[in-house]
This record gives structure tokens, C-alpha cells and sequence, in this order.
């Protein structure tokens, strides 16, 4: 009986026969249970001995049935047969597949030939309902490897990159051999873990960045970006410095790198005309282990800035006395006298540069090439030309502002050149006399305000004396002289009385005033009223004298005053 006949599907019929006749020739069918045996799957019809399915039967839980059919009559007598129902299998189970193991995530540096899974395959029908064949549908990375009986392996078949697949998704089939097939999918999603295996690369394969120079410290010029196919730690990117050798040190101490961003800066400033261009190797490295790096080289271009004036070669002018170009007088217009040459440190349009004449003695006889800076006549040299002209040329660079310089030249107008050597020693002459002259008139100045100065202090010195002694003037009369001198009248030495008048400065009330002997020679050794002289001069009282000391003692002694009416 095929296990998936129906309910009611007629297995067989059992017939019994009995010679008898009558009540006792009927015959009953019914189940003679066996032990250990349930004909509960069947059922038997008691006239007919028609043996039906009550329910469907199943080979996988019993491949066949035995059965025990009991025949009795009216009479009570009985016979007993048996009936062997075998099934007959369908294929009605679908294969079966039991993972065993499984890993995931799986590495991505896995070696070929690396277990992912092992799974085991079976199907409950027999026959070629029970084969089972399996199969992969991508077997590009990975296959499919049977291991012992009904036991399969998932293996890899080449290396894995989870920067190209992170993740795969693989569907085993187990299909049986019946008809029609059974299948079974079992599907295994396999994660990729990462491994450091990608170094950072750098989004451009060099950099050029641009700083002007005079710079301000620590000025940002440009940044450098590296990504990193890896995940997590691995593809952490962090900046530095690399030396071009690994035995060298970095090459630049003025240029630093952001650690973090990859941001490039110049920490101090820089002098175009002392370095143009700088080239540093930057480094990116990741943080796995071991750490993957790439370098990058990175060329910093120093912008000219016009901060260097033109500086004149020719003529020099430091020399001392500058020198003199000769002009013939027989110069027609457009004679090269001299040519001014200056070299500009800055570059570009900064070093271009223009010669114009700024002074001159005549500014009508000479002109200057603005772009060669050749001095050239502008007219004939005429007798009523100065001998010796003076030009300043101005020489002036392109940048923005200009900057510019002077360059202060001679030139000497001759008849001939035979008379060079006159012409300088005297120029040379005059130019000494004009010196000369100069620090005379320096000299004098400086003379006659120091003597107007010391007179303007004596006058007024004397000035604040007159002041201070107005008024105080000190009278010394005959009473106070030495009777010497009176006795000396009658003898026709003197023949008449004196009267002194004395102007004393502050302070010379102590001053004494005395006579020498050659004055009064004759005169005898006498005190005075205050005593204290000697034989060679003779001491007048210290103290002022009042006008009561001055009226003379003998009526006919003259007063001071009629003494100086004589």
C-alpha cells in the first residue's frame, strides 16, 4: 500500500467460507489483535471482511503492518488468517540539513582552505527518495567539501578582502533523488573581520602649496588628507614629519604638520631671497598593528615679496670722492656719458626696474633710458655749460609699493682729455676750499656767540654789584688819618688835608687801605687812634666813619668837601 493512499482506500478484502447452511453458515469478520500490534490505521468491514485505511500510513514510522483477521459463524466456530500489509514509501520528506559548527566573522587574511561550517544531511525516505546531493550556489570564494558519510564541510577556496565584500551570503541546497525532487536550503551568512592590510593612501600624489614671504608665525598654508580602506583602529590616520632618509632628521624645523587633521604650517618667517622652496616628506600612518604608513612629498613655493630695494652696482657709491665721467665738449646729442646698472634681489615684476633722472645741474642736457639706465646727452655740450655737472638718477623697482634708490654721479666737461689730471686737482681744490671755508664759518660763529655771551655775563654781573652798593658809600675824613700826616702839613709835604672816599663791595668792611713809604717817606712811626700800625704802612679804622668824624677838629683845617673843590 503506497503510504499516501487515502482515508478510505480499500487494502483488501478476506473472504472465509462455511459448508454449513443457515444461521451457522454466516460468517463475521473482525480483528484478532496480535500483541504488541494496533490495527488502529485499518478497518475491516464484518460482512464483506473489507479491510479499509482509516488513516494515511507512514513508511518513515512503519514500513509494514501485520494484521490478524478473525472469520466466525453463527455456530460459534471460528477461523483465523493473516494479513501482511507492507508500505510502500513515497517521497514525501524533504531532506534534512543539521549545522554542526559554524565561524563567523571569519578574517580576511584566512588561508585557503579554512573550515567555515560543517553540516550534516539526511532524508527519513529510502531508496533514491533517501539520496541527497548538495550543492553551492557561489563557489567562487568558497565550496563545498564532503567529510565523513553524510557530513559536509564549507570551506574557502582563495583569499578574502573585506575592503571588497564585508559580508557573503551563502545558500547550501540539499536536494533527494525522488520524483520529484525534495530540496532543502540552508543559508549561512559569513561576516568578514578586518585586518590591517590596507596602508593609508593620500588623495593627491604631491602637494604644492604657496606662503608669501615675512610670513606671520605659525600661518596655515594648505593641509594633506590620507584615507584608509580599513576599519576601527586600522583605519585611524595620524600626520607627521618623515626624514627623506630613515638615518635623517626631519629637513625643516619651520614647517609642522597637524598630528590629527593634516593641517600644514610655517612657524616662522621666510626670505624668498634666502630659500625659494622647501620640499618635506609628510607621513600617514594607521594605528593597527603593525602600523601600515605612506608617505607624500610635499613642496612649499616661498612667493617673492617686494621687500628688497634696488641696489646700485655702477656707479659705486661708496666711493670717496666718487668718480668722474668724462664728456668732450665736442659731444653731439645722444653720447653715452655712463650707464647706471642695478640688480634687484626680489624676483617677477618686483625686480623690474626703471632708471628715471631725479636731479641734475642742467636736467636739460642729460636723459636717462628708462629700461637701460644709459645716461646719454640730450643736446651738444655749449661753452656755457658748467664744467662739472651733478646727476642724481633714480632707479625704481615694479612691485606694489615701489621701492627705489639714487645713484649720484659726475661728469666733467673737457676740451681734451690731456687735462684730466688739471681738472680733477682742481675740482679737488675747490672742493677742499669749500670745506675748509665751511668749518671757518663754523668757527667764527661759534667764537663771536661765546663773546657775546661772556660780555652779556659781565655786564650783567657788574650791573647787579652797582645795585647791591647803591647808597652805601663809606667816607674816611682827616680825623681819622694818622696825625702823621697832619703834622706833616706845616712842613710843606702836604700841604694840605685829605679826605678819602671809599666804595666798598658787601663783605670788604675788614679791607684795609694802606700807604706805602715811598708816599710819606718822611712821615715818623706814629699810632693811630686805633693803635696797632707799623713803619711801613699805617691801617685805617675798619668801622665806617659818620659825618661827625669827618668835620675836622681844628677850625682851620679845610672840610672834605672844600678839599675836593681844590
Amino acid at each position: 500500500v503506497l503510504e499516501n493512499a487515502p482515508e478510505g482506500s480499500v487494502v483488501l478484502s478476506v473472504v472465509a467460507s462455511d459448508q454449513d447452511v443457515g444461521v451457522n453458515g454466516d460468517i463475521a469478520y473482525q480483528f484478532s489483535q496480535a500483541v504488541g500490534q494496533s490495527p488502529s490505521a485499518f478497518a475491516i468491514d464484518p460482512t464483506s471482511g473489507e479491510i479499509k485505511l482509516t488513516k494515511p500510513l507512514d513508511f518513515e514510522a512503519a514500513e509494514n503492518h501485520e494484521l490478524s483477521v478473525r472469520a466466525t459463524d453463527g455456530g460459534g466456530l471460528s477461523a483465523i488468517c493473516k494479513v501482511l500489509v507492507e508500505v510502500v514509501d513515497v517521497n514525501d520528506n524533504a531532506p534534512e540539513l543539521v549545522v554542526s559548527s559554524f565561524s563567523s566573522p571569519l578574517p580576511e587574511n584566512a588561508l585557503p582552505g579554512t573550515v567555515v561550517a560543517l553540516f550534516t544531511v539526511r532524508d527519513r525516505d529510502a531508496g533514491a527518495n533517501g539520496k541527497i546531493s548538495c550543492a553551492l550556489e557561489d563557489q567562487l570564494l568558497f565550496s563545498l567539501r564532503p567529510a565523513y558519510k553524510n557530513y559536509y564541510e564549507l570551506v574557502t577556496v582563495s583569499a578574502l578582502d573585506r575592503e571588497e565584500t564585508a559580508r557573503y551570503i551563502l545558500t547550501v541546497t540539499a536536494a533527494d533523488a525522488g520524483s520529484p525532487p525534495l530540496t532543502t536550503t540552508q543559508t549561512f551568512t559569513v561576516d568578514v573581520s578586518d585586518v590591517n592590510d590596507n596602508a593609508p593612501v593620500f588623495n593627491q600624489t604631491s602637494y604644492t602649496m604657496y606662503v608669501r614671504e615675512n610670513n606671520v608665525p605659525t600661518a596655515l598654508v594648505g593641509a594633506v588628507s590620507a584615507s584608509d580602506a580599513d576599519v576601527g583602529p586600522n583605519a585611524k590616520v595620524t600626520y607627521f614629519l618623515a626624514p627623506a632618509h630613515s638615518a635623517e632628521r626631519p629637513p625643516c624645523s619651520c614647517i609642522s604638520v597637524n598630528s590629527e587633521n593634516g593641517h600644514v604650517f610655517v612657524l616662522r618667517p621666510l626670505d624668498y631671497e634666502q630659500v625659494r622652496q622647501i620640499e618635506v616628506l609628510v607621513s600617514a600612518s594607521d594605528a593597527g598593528s603593525p602600523p601600515l604608513r605612506a608617505n607624500v612629498t610635499v613642496r612649499l613655493v616661498v612667493v617673492d615679496e617686494n621687500d628688497n630695494a634696488p641696489l646700485v652696482l655702477h656707479p659705486a657709491q661708496d666711493s670717496s670722492p666718487p668718480s668722474n665721467e668724462l664728456v668732450p665738449m665736442s659731444a653731439e646729442a645722444g653720447y653715452l656719458v655712463t650707464k647706471v646698472v642695478a640688480v634687484d634681489a626680489d624676483s617677477g615684476q618686483n625686480s623690474w626696474l626703471s632708471y628715471h633722472l631725479l636731479r641734475a645741474t642742467d636736467p636739460g642736457l642729460f636723459a636717462v633710458g628708462a629700461q637701460s639706465g644709459e645716461v646719454r646727452l640730450r643736446r651738444p655740450v655749449t661753452e656755457r655749460d658748467a664744467v662739472k655737472q651733478k646727476l642724481v638718477v633714480l632707479v625704481r623697482d615694479n612691485g606694489r609699493p615701489p621701492l627705489s634708490a639714487t645713484a649720484a654721479l659726475s661728469a666733467l666737461l673737457l676740451n681734451d682729455f690731456s687735462d684730466v689730471r688739471l681738472r680733477h686737482s682742481s675740482l679737488a681744490t675747490e672742493d677742499e676750499g669749500g670745506s675748509l671755508t665751511t668749518y671757518l664759518i663754523i668757527s667764527l660763529v661759534f667764537v663771536s656767540l661765546l663773546f657775546l655771551a661772556s660780555t652779556a655775563a659781565f655786564i650783567a654781573h657788574k650791573v647787579c654789584k652797582r645795585k647791591e652798593l647803591k647808597g652805601g658809600h663809606v667816607l674816611y675824613g682827616t680825623g681819622n688819618l694818622q696825625s702823621s700826616l697832619a703834622d706833616a702839613a706845616p712842613a710843606g709835604t702836604l700841604p694840605h688835608a685829605y679826605c678819602y672816599e671809599i666804595s666798598l663791595t658787601t663783605g670788604s668792611g675788614n679791607s684795609e687801605f694802606k700807604f706805602l713809604k715811598p708816599i710819606l717817606p718822611s712821615l715818623p712811626p706814629q699810632h693811630s687812634a686805633t693803635g696797632g700800625g707799623t713803619d711801613d704802612e699805617q691801617d685805617f679804622p675798619r668801622g665806617p666813619i659818620t659825618a661827625e668824624d669827618v668835620a675836622p677838629d681844628n677850625p682851620g683845617m679845610p672840610s672834605a668837601e672844600q678839599f675836593n673843590s681844590l
